[in-house]
């Protein structure tokens, strides 16, 4: 037997390949197959069946795809919004026989009304599940959001309870393999580690702590989640089936001027943020590869046209792979040489970086032309805030930008700088001149006072 975890780097998505007797499954396959093949064939098995847990919102299923290249069967949930037309349905008790493993399906609606767990059972040693594949009901050190019904949350809150429940009594013996791990959009307080067991989730689970399935339900409709544009499309791929990714992550290479007149809808500059704000093409946001899969469904449309920039060719392949596994394909080309745009003279700007003493310094002054605008979720902003400042999640600035005078001048923070150079970028390349950044943010703040 066989068991690998597939890492997603970016979303923090996990997927399995799970193989015994010359056969093999694959849950949760992200759109660039080809691994799970690869992994496989070095192993000498066959796929034969792929297993979804959920019509997943965060990045695009490479189930059809990689169904199309193995002939291998789908199995999907009941009760989804609409019919998975890749998939056959599973249901409670059926199971899928991988050499002397069983896979037994569970179904566990909560996340979401078609969401499925797997148990693995070994059948050389009967008495009770190995492991399970949990999906994104059960995370190590959390369990799954309950917030894309709002109509229904105490309902879907109350099912994923149930869910949980079902999942405890495999045993403490079972080993969980989670659909996502720290990082990820679709929980706040996962581990950060990928293993864990039934038993070790029981005790130190902060979620599963909760005396009565009302104190859970009342904390679960009180969380606090944001869902990014791009959900809407990756459910719609999901059910109607994504094409294959792009066959090579290097995209046309653009000189500056073929840059310039591309039409690009957004032109976004791939490097780290110091490298941005120390110099960048004027109109380029700021959305550095590590953080393209968090963010860039917040400000990209389906079928916008995108032009990179980046340092070196590595860094644009990466930024590529990023975008195309949340189904943003439509990439124009992109261009590295930002140093030597700056040497011959091309519209560049920069974004300086302030210190905590000019903060305090504003702060104390109250200009009335100055905002401190925190861009951090709600939750961090709940635990800890700046007095004085205001706030605006950085990905609410997808509109939120409309709403902000573009004569104030803002300094943006957030929890470290990051995500202020986003915001930072996002609103400079609105046309908003008169900002900086905060250097070091909160985690600044935090260590001066």
């Amino acid at each position: 037997m066989i068991l690998e975890t597939i890492k997603t780097p970016g979303l923090s998505h996990l997927s399995y390949l799970v193989g015994a007797g010359g056969k093999a499954a694959v849950i949760d396959p992200r759109r660039d197959c080809d691994i799970y093949l690869e992994k496989a064939r070095a192993q000498g098995l066959e796929i034969t069946h792929i297993l979804e847990t959920h019509r997943n919102e965060d990045l695009v299923s490479g189930s059809p795809i990689l169904a199309a290249m193995t002939g291998a069967k789908v199995l999907h949930g009941p009760n989804p919004e609409r019919k998975v037309v890749f998939a056959d349905t599973a249901r409670e008790g059926d199971f899928v026989d991988i050499g002397q493993l069983r896979i037994e399906v569970i179904e566990t609606p909560g996340h979401t009304d078609d969401h499925l767990a797997y148990a693995i059972h070994d059948t050389a040693y009967p008495d009770g599940a190995v492991g399970v594949f949990t999906g994104d009901a059960l995370f190590i050190g959390d369990v799954g959001r309950t917030d894309f019904y709002p109509e229904r949350k105490r309902e879907v809150a109350g099912l994923l309870y149930d869910s949980l429940q079902k999942l405890l009594g495999l045993g403490d013996q079972a080993i969980v393999y989670p659909a996502h791990g720290a990082g990820s959009v679709c929980g706040s307080g996962m581990a950060l580690r990928e293993f864990s067991t039934i038993g070790h989730e029981r005790r130190n689970n902060p979620r599963l702590q909760f005396e009565s399935r009302d104190d859970f339900i009342e904390f679960k409709v009180a969380e606090h989640h944001y869902q990014p544009p791009y959900f809407r499309l990756m459910e719609r791929l999901n059910m109607d089936g994504a094409d294959p990714s792009p066959r090579s992550l290097r995209p046309r290479m653009l000189s500056l001027a073929e840059l310039q007149s591309a039409d690009c809808d957004h032109v976004i500059d791939v490097r780290d943020p110091l490298a941005f704000a120390s110099g960048h093409l004027r109109g380029a946001m700021c959305l550095p590869t590590g953080m393209i899969s968090a963010f860039a469904g917040w400000f990209i449309r389906e079928n916008d046209r995108i032009g990179l920039v980046a340092g070196d060719t590595g860094q644009l392949a990466s930024a590529v792979e990023h975008l195309t596994r949340i189904g943003f394909d439509t990439i124009v080309g992109g261009h590295v040489g930002v140093v030597p745009d700056a040497a011959s003279g091309a519209d560049m700007r920069t974004i300086p970086m302030v210190g905590t003493e000019i903060v305090e310094q504003r702060l104390a002054d109250r200009a009335d032309d100055w905002t401190l605008l925190d861009v951090r979720d709600a939750e961090e902003r709940a635990s800890a805030a700046i007095e004085g400042s205001q706030h605006l999640y950085v990905g609410q600035l997808n509109e939120g930008w409309r709403d902000l005078d573009r004569n104030r001048h803002y300094t943006l923070m957030c929890a470290s700088g990051m995500r202020a150079s986003v915001a930072a970028g996002w609103l400079a390349a609105r046309g908003f001149d008169r900002l900086d950044i905060y250097l070091g943010s909160m985690g600044a703040w935090k260590a001066a006072h």
